[in-house]
């Protein structure tokens, strides 16, 4: 009989000789990871562990050392400066001009002749006038002469009246001693008349030529006053400078008519300036003469003049609840112009205080904050950035005041203040400053 042996439709010999095969592989590999795991743990164990200086890189910081300085409390203004001597010059009379005597731009003195019109009519009413000065002139003089003559005349009838008054006396007495006849005492008689007729012919004559003086003197005045009138009128033909300045823009020319009033030129002096300023009304109280005034062209720039408030209005302006102030500058070098557009600094308070740059403040939140270089407590020599809380105060020209939370001599760190945090190592660069 034919035996067969059983085997099963899934299996064959080659499928478990596979299965060994695979095993086997399975545990080599194994064996493999085992070894090169155990090899590299081993290998880490045998490596010292880094430096915990190296885990964190120190970084360089912008420093300065802050220092006392004067804070002062400001107000900033905008407006025009004002020539305290500004004239427009317009002639009193029409004409014809004649003459420029000057050039635009020419620094003159008070009373230098600037433009001349023609002249001719009132030149004609002032010779005029002269000529009658001089008539009575004449006739004052020749009153005077008259008068000289008179008292002359006077003199000798009073000599010729004693003469024949001792005459008359003497003969009257011969006559009443019958030493002489009657005859001859009535010819003394009519000598004597005759002398005492001239003595009063030369009363009167002085007493016209008293007359005639006062009228010609008061014809003399006369003449000099219309004189006086006519040459002011004169005068006018000619514009003069009525203080020291520049001569602005000639905008008129050798044969114009101009009217009266017309604008000829202006005269500037730039010596003392005035500048208006609109103060808030809730200043009044402060705004008081004597504080002083900065002026620059620029926020930043160093001031151009420092001046005072000079005029506080006693009033508010309708409408504005602003009070008009006027501060006064001097003007050396002339640096200041008439209607020059600047930037005013009212200084209203000055104390001693702490100022740092803007750009070492950080913020969070609502509460301010500044970063000051302080050693650090693990390691001599190295230093760490504190974050400290402050307390700011009004900020100029890019400097906060700090109130409170920091002191002058601290290091501080002024830039760069966004990559740091509270305790980071840092090193200072060579830069280092003193803060004013």
């Amino acid at each position: 009989m034919e035996s067969k042996s059983a085997i099963s439709p899934t299996e064959s010999p080659n499928s478990t000789v596979g299965q060994t095969r695979n095993q086997v592989w399975i545990w080599l590999l194994t064996g493999a990871v085992g070894l090169t795991g155990g090899w590299f743990i081993w290998s880490r164990l045998q490596q010292p562990a880094p430096p915990p200086a190296a885990a964190a890189q120190a970084t360089a910081v912008e420093t300065a050392t802050v220092q006392s300085a004067p804070v002062r409390e400001v107000s900033e203004f905008v407006g025009a400066l004002e020539a305290q001597e500004r004239v427009m010059l317009r002639p009193e009379v029409a004409g014809r001009i004649t003459q420029i005597l000057v050039a635009e731009g020419d620094r003159v003195a008070a009373g230098t002749p600037l433009v001349q019109l023609s002249p001719d009519r009132p030149q004609a009413v002032v010779s005029g006038a002269i000529a009658d000065i001089e008539v009575a002139r004449a006739s004052r003089n020749a009153a005077e002469a008259e008068i000289l003559e008179a008292e002359a005349n006077l003199e000798s009838a009073l000599a010729e009246r004693n003469l024949q008054d001792t005459e008359y006396a003497r003969s009257q007495s011969l006559v009443e001693a019958g030493a002489l006849a009657q005859q001859s005492l009535d010819q003394v008689a009519r000598n004597r008349d005759a002398a005492i007729a001239a003595q009063t012919a030369a009363e009167r004559r002085i007493q016209a030529a008293r007359a005639n003086l006062e009228e010609a003197a008061a014809s003399l005045q006369r003449a000099e006053s219309n004189a006086t009138i006519a040459s002011e009128d004169l005068s006018d033909y000619q514009v003069v400078a009525p203080v020291n300045g520049v001569v602005g823009d000639l905008p008129v020319k050798v044969g114009d008519y101009v009217s009266t009033g017309e604008l000829l030129t202006t005269l500037t002096s730039n010596q003392t300036m005035d500048l208006r300023l609109s103060i808030p009304v809730e200043r009044s109280s402060e705004l008081v003469p004597g504080l002083p005034v900065e002026l620059r062209t620029e926020a930043g720039a160093k001031p151009l003049a420092i001046g005072s408030i000079s005029f506080v209005a006693e009033r508010v302006e309708n409408g504005a609840q602003s009070i008009l102030a006027k501060a006064t500058f001097s003007n050396p070098g002339n640096r200041l112009r008439d209607e020059q557009f600047v930037r005013a600094n009212v200084i209203w308070s000055e104390s001693p205080g702490v100022l740092v740059p803007t750009t070492a403040i950080s913020r969070i939140g609502n509460q301010s904050f500044i970063f000051v270089m302080e050693p650090a407590e693990a390691a001599e020599g190295e230093f760490v950035a504190v974050q400290r809380p402050v307390q700011l105060g009004v900020i100029a020209d890019n400097r906060y005041h700090v109130v409170s939370g920091l002191e002058a001599g601290e290091i501080i760190i002024t830039a760069g203040i966004l990559r740091l945090s509270d305790g980071v190592p840092v090193t200072p660069d060579d830069g280092q400053s003193e803060l004013e």
